[in-house]
């Protein structure tokens, strides 16, 4: 006689089980959705999970995190442009680039807390975008345009729409993978420890500053992936990618999705996005219906809309 799972096992098969409908969703999404704007959309829903390992997992608020994602646009551009690199190649070198511009920042970054971990990381950020601003290679306020999307470890052709929609698919959800590896490990609990009460996480033996900074690091790569991905997607890198209004943005699609949860920063960026993108040709302002869902969403419901649609579930249960 066979026994019936328990609870808790079909509650550990429930993410998996989202997870594989989701990815088959995006596999055929393409037939009713125009890809252009499904690759915008999973472009910035890892770069917002990026910036959700840091805000919801650490509680560290960054109003840097343009930087890594315009940074990184900017070099994989410059290297598919001028000097040829396939596209695996230049997405990877605009990796590289954030992860060290993320060790960096991050150093100096993580000695403060609060405010003033946010405000350092605010200037720093700034100091990059003027960096960019002012090189040569960047192309000023044109940015690098006509950006050659190349071949797939030479052989496959990404002009195609088709065939790079499934290019970004793969390497979101490669990205999406690590960040849900990283944050369901011991050293993803590490980093709950040190959100939820940081003395404590010390007196326990950790060395805090390293996690933080490690966690970091990682944001800052996976949100390098996120704009190297973008750039190659758009064929274009400008300074839009890499100013602090940016960061703004994504920290606006973190909360709307709800913080220190996996689909929350995917539902906030395609929430966002959409608006951004059917409310553009009418008449209605979209900055002016995007701050009144934010504020309606800090004082409705603070949680996020997939917060308060896990509470309201657990309730149920």
């Amino acid at each position: 006689m066979t026994s019936r799972p328990s609870d808790s096992t079909k509650a550990s098969r429930l993410p998996l089980a989202l997870a594989v409908g989701a990815v088959v969703l995006m596999l055929f999404a393409p037939l009713a959705v125009y890809p252009i704007f499904l690759m915008n959309v999973l472009c910035f829903a890892l770069f917002a999970s990026a910036f959700n390992l840091l805000i919801g997992y650490v509680g560290l608020l960054s109003f840097g995190h343009a930087a890594f994602f315009g940074g990184s646009a900017y070099i994989a551009a410059h290297s598919a442009k001028v000097w040829g690199f396939t596209p695996e190649l230049a997405i990877l070198l605009g990796v590289g680039f954030a992860l060290v511009l993320g060790v960096m920042i991050g150093w100096l970054a993580i000695r403060r807390q609060g405010i003033y971990f946010a405000m350092i990381t605010l200037s720093l950020g700034q100091l990059v975008f003027f960096v960019f601003l002012q090189s040569a290679f960047t192309g000023g306020e044109d940015g690098i345009q006509s950006v050659p999307r190349g071949h797939l470890f030479g052989l496959i052709d990404l002009n195609p729409t088709m065939n790079m929609y499934y290019f970004v698919l793969t390497l979101v959800v490669a990205g999406l993978f690590l960040l849900y590896r990283v944050v369901n490990s011991p050293f993803g609990a590490i980093l709950t420890a040190i959100r939820e009460n940081e003395d404590r996480a010390i007196s326990l033996g950790y060395s805090t500053r390293r996690y933080k900074l490690v966690a970091f690091t990682i944001s800052a790569g996976i949100a390098g992936l996120a704009g190297g991905t973008k750039a190659l997607v758009f064929q274009i890198a400008t300074l839009t990618d890499v100013n602090w209004h940016m960061s703004g943005e994504v920290i606006l699609m973190t909360l709307l999705g709800g913080l220190g949860t996996v689909l929350g920063p995917i539902v906030g960026a395609a929430v966002i996005l959409s608006l951004q993108n059917y409310l553009a040709g009418s008449m209605f302002p979209v900055t002016v219906v995007i701050g009144a869902i934010f504020v309606a969403c800090v004082l409705l419901f603070r949680r996020g809309i997939v917060g308060e649609l896990s509470a309201w579930l657990q309730r149920r249960g």
